[in-house]
């Protein structure tokens, strides 16, 4: 089918958008549910790879077989080329879609995170990273941008206005944050050292559900030990789908800080043994469908 004329965005090497809000704006990486979500890891998981332009009809077909009706995948794909995620070419009647060098940098650090996550966190030196953050309580927005992106960064609330991670490398995950909501100048970012007292998997709990984190694993688990659809699309894109948010819902713990036997031990090596068991048959088929326009 020919795309509408009217269907492209204008053109641009980014659009409006910038490497820097792909790289910190968190709400990109998460995709949690939703068209944009799915989109965003069709494109990582099929398009990128490629290096190449792929026509509007394939994904409307990777898009169908997940359920996304087509005019709904034809909006999602130019709000992308909107935000700077995509630029088109015209070839005839017809839309052709290549990642913007933005990012595609943005998607290979993601999939960096992704595919390198363990559900833990190796090598601790036992220091831990401390956000004090401070907005009224009237600024709602920044609040709510405030505790999403530093859930995001796997930073748990120790108490009011107080966040705490094991990841003390995040600390300019939490600066941009901050200055995003516009509030950094009112808040301080501390690394520190536990040297004694209670236990601190006390602590653990206080700032983490790791009962919700775990019941998650469970439900990965049971839906991916078997196949859960033929179609090589669909099972692969499902997989990395439901992988990309237990890597945002995990803090990624120390394995001295989680419950022993922790279940994410068992769905990282579930992940990463479907995906390479899958990942070719649905990368060929992405190839056969994305060839040619129609």
């Amino acid at each position: 089918m020919a795309d509408s004329p009217d269907a492209a965005p204008p053109a641009g090497p980014f659009g409006p958008g910038t490497p820097e809000r792909f790289v910190w704006s968190r709400r990109y990486a998460a995709g949690l549910g939703g068209v944009r979500g799915l989109l965003i890891t069709v494109l990582g998981d099929y398009l990128r790879p490629t290096g190449s332009a792929a026509p509007t009809s394939a994904f409307i077909e990777v898009m169908s077989r997940l359920g996304v009706e087509e005019t709904a995948c034809r909006q999602a794909l130019i709000r992308a080329a909107a935000d700077g995620w995509l630029v088109t070419k015209r070839s005839g009647r017809f839309t052709w879609w290549q990642l913007s060098p933005a990012f595609e940098q943005f998607l290979a650090m993601g999939a960096e995170r992704i595919f390198g996550f363990a559900a833990s966190q190796p090598g601790w030196d036992r220091r831990w990273l401390v956000v004090v953050t401070r907005a009224a309580e009237s600024n709602r927005a920044a609040r709510h941008l405030v505790r999403t992106r530093l859930r995001w960064s796997g930073f748990g609330p120790l108490g009011p206005g107080v966040w705490i991670s094991t990841h003390t490398d995040r600390a300019k995950d939490a600066e941009i944050t901050l200055r995003e909501a516009r509030v950094f100048e009112d808040c301080q970012i501390f690394l520190s050292e536990y040297l004694t007292g209670g236990d601190p998997a006390v602590i653990v709990r206080q700032a983490w559900d790791l009962d919700d984190v775990e019941r998650e694993y469970e439900a990965f688990l049971a839906e991916f030990t078997r196949q859960p659809s033929d179609d090589p699309l669909v099972r692969t894109t499902r997989l990395v789908h439901a992988w990309r948010r237990l890597a945002l819902l995990d803090p990624a713990l120390p394995t001295e800080l989680l419950p022993a036997g922790w279940i994410g031990a068992r769905a990282v090596k579930l992940f990463r043994r479907q995906h390479a068991k899958w990942l070719p048959q649905a990368t060929q088929e992405w190839g056969r469908i994305s060839r040619h326009a129609r």
